[in-house]
């Protein structure tokens, strides 16, 4: 299993509403992939630049097939992207 947590910040905080829609499509779009067993969005309520992605994928293949799909290389990657500072962590579960 492959746990994947990723803090975005978004650089101009006028790209806030764009970028919660940009996500939401991402999740809804990713949560219906193979291998897909969690994709969650969440938005700070203490900070509104920052978004976190809480993914669970079934295994590696199941992350990179997604990193091919809509969600990834039409929204994620050219649209939310270039609009965000991404700190990604690919994490195991301790408990």
């Amino acid at each position: 299993m492959i746990y994947a947590n990723i803090l975005l910040t978004v650089n101009d905080p006028n790209d806030i509403p764009v970028i919660g829609d940009l996500l939401r499509e991402q999740g809804r779009l990713s949560r219906e992939e193979p291998g897909c067993l969690r994709f969650e969005v969440y938005h700070s309520t203490v900070d509104a630049t920052r978004f976190f992605l809480c993914e669970r994928w079934e295994s590696t293949e199941a992350l990179d097939l997604h990193r091919k799909a809509k969600a990834y290389t039409e929204i994620y990657q050219p649209q939310v992207l270039p609009k965000v500072e991404r700190q990604g962590h690919v994490c195991s579960l301790i408990e």
